[in-house]
């Protein structure tokens, strides 16, 4: 086990750019790609590099997200390892809730600090990647770094909604800009430098981008976190840290998405059943892993799928699917149609079908003869027989009844009801 290191995850805030999925559970705690959730992805990572002291900061719905580690990440007694929530709380030094994400590390950091570690790897609880941190935490103490920030070419499109550097050929940053304006990328006119830690580098790609994920030797990160008005990394703690503090870009070659919107949860779940997709949920020497539920594996009767991952325990009837996800405890009945399109599945099966028909409302799961189109539908949804869930007009903001639209995606919420013959 890496005992010098010590991982922390953040929850992120309310996650409001992630309505309707966030609206019951932290960003962390949302499925993904049929079978997970984006929690998933940085506690598998840290531990294939032997990170096992593993603290995620949370702030908002975090029930899900508690149940779903402690049953999940149950590490040997003997390896002193965990995998723990550390909610946001008052104390009396502190009446406040986190006000970002370096902020909800110094107010966790009475909690870190009784830990014997060198190093805290700090990560977004809500992107998509595979990567070694070993790597990424060589690299920081071969280059005798006090903050290494993991990086990678973005192209002009992507460049304003992140975080940019400017850097000497030695890979130390100089300058760094939070979501620069697309008339300020024009000024900044960056290349980037002709060394070996950039090699690979591709020209329509001109700007080195923050992933999000740094590593901090420990009094540099203990002292930063204090500096006064600091409150995220981003935006205050990783500026003020230039000159100050030897500050590296670690470039990462890999697949990375930022899930944090609708239309890159989307965009990130429909990549996943492409063929030759960037990046891919199964790998035999790095998987990732999820809770074990002891599911039996998907039934389809009479089906056409195409493009498609069907998650374990789902039954699907005479249907077509194409270039979509079904999440597990999926119920699709005959007749229907699910194009492009991304199903988180059930907490449970509904044994007393009859029930729900005579409460009014439909079956749990999809019924007969629907037709989704680049739609989200959310756990323990019903959608009745013969809705047309399809954006036809293209629309790019509504609510609805029993649904949303966001980045023009419909949406239908958790636990949420589609009357029969609904069309959009």
């Amino acid at each position: 086990m890496n005992k010098d290191v010590l991982a922390v995850i953040l929850g992120g805030g309310q996650g409001s750019r992630l309505f309707p999925l966030t609206h019951h559970r932290s960003k962390p705690a949302v499925p993904i790609g049929g079978s997970y959730r984006l929690i998933d992805i940085p506690v598998s990572n840290c531990l294939h590099a032997e990170i096992r002291r593993i603290f995620v900061l949370t702030q908002f719905n975090s029930a899900s997200l508690n149940r779903h580690i402690s049953q999940t990440y149950r590490m040997d007694p003997f390896s002193q390892g965990s995998v723990e929530i550390l909610a946001a709380e008052q104390t009396p030094d502190n009446p406040n809730w986190f006000q970002g994400t370096a902020d909800a590390v110094r107010q966790a950091a009475r909690h870190l600090v009784r830990y014997d570690a060198h190093y805290y790897l700090i990560l977004a609880g809500d992107h998509l990647y595979r990567m070694d941190y070993c790597e990424l935490i060589e690299a920081h103490v071969e280059r005798g770094a006090d903050i290494t920030i993991a990086a990678q070419p973005v192209s002009v499109e992507d460049a304003s909604a992140m975080g940019i550097f400017r850097f000497e050929r030695t890979g130390q940053i100089v300058a760094f800009e939070e979501k620069p304006k697309r008339d300020r990328l024009e000024q900044i006119g960056q290349s980037i430098p002709a060394g070996a830690a950039f090699a690979g580098h591709v020209a329509d790609k001109p700007f080195i981008a923050s992933m999000g994920v740094y590593v901090f030797s420990r009094d540099v990160l203990l002292e930063a976190i204090e500096e006064e008005g600091a409150t995220d990394f981003g935006r205050q703690i990783i500026p003020a840290a230039l000159g100050r503090y030897r500050v590296n870009a670690h470039l990462f070659r890999g697949y990375w998405a930022d899930v944090g919107t609708v239309a890159s949860f989307y965009d990130a779940n429909i990549m996943l059943t492409h063929p030759g997709a960037p990046f891919k949920l199964y790998d035999p020497r790095r998987p990732i892993f999820t809770h074990t539920r002891y599911l039996p594996g998907a039934r389809l009767n009479d089906c056409t799928a195409r493009d498609a991952i069907v998650a374990e325990g789902c039954y699907i009837e005479q249907s077509t699917v194409d270039s979509s996800i079904v999440g597990i405890r999926t119920n699709i009945q005959a007749g229907s149609t699910i194009r492009r399109s991304v199903l988180l599945g059930a907490d449970f099966y509904e044994t007393d079908m009859a029930a729900a028909v005579d409460r009014g409302v439909p079956r749990l799961g999809i019924g007969r003869g629907v037709v989704l189109d680049r739609v989200i539908v959310d756990k323990n949804a019903r959608i009745g027989d013969g809705a047309h869930l399809v954006n036809e007009a293209g629309v790019q903001h509504a609510d609805g009844d029993g649904y949303f639209i966001r980045d023009g995606v419909i949406v239908v919420p958790k636990d949420g009801v589609v009357p029969p013959g609904t069309r959009v």
